[in-house]
């Protein structure tokens, strides 16, 4: 397989509305909005298969304490073949000696985190005004 990463790349718009709905989460819908939202990052990172886009992270940050990741998509084609974990090593060369590295996981992504050195931070609760429908 062969897979490169980018950072601070920006991908196609439509690439990356590809990945998006490939993993049927409902920001596809808001397509200009997420691109956007993307744009604004601090820290993107981007996953080739050859010109095609099968992974992605996002981290935005104040740059000297705290970074939260509001996204980490894999292609479902190329699941479980280490993309997604390749991508936070890269965020975590620029990021570990933060005091806090927050994400809200869904809980088909809990093992994954928790593989990457998440935990559940005390006795916190992520709460949220949503308007999706993936969740």
């Amino acid at each position: 397989m062969n897979v490169t990463f980018e950072v601070n790349d920006i991908p196609q718009k439509a690439a990356i509305i590809s990945l998006y709905k490939a993993n049927h989460w409902s920001s596809a819908n808001k397509s200009d909005e997420l691109y956007m939202a993307i744009k604004n990052s601090q820290m993107i990172v981007s996953a080739y298969n050859f010109e095609k886009l099968v992974g992605f992270g996002n981290a935005l940050s104040d740059g000297h304490l705290v970074v939260y990741y509001p996204h980490l998509l894999v292609h479902p084609d190329f699941h479980g073949k280490g993309i997604g974990t390749s991508i936070m090593k890269i965020f975590q060369k620029t990021y570990s000696g933060f005091h806090q590295q927050i994400l809200v996981a869904d809980a088909k992504a809990i093992d994954f985190y928790r593989k990457c050195g998440f935990d559940k931070g005390g006795q916190t609760q992520s709460m949220w005004i949503y308007q999706g429908d993936d969740h």
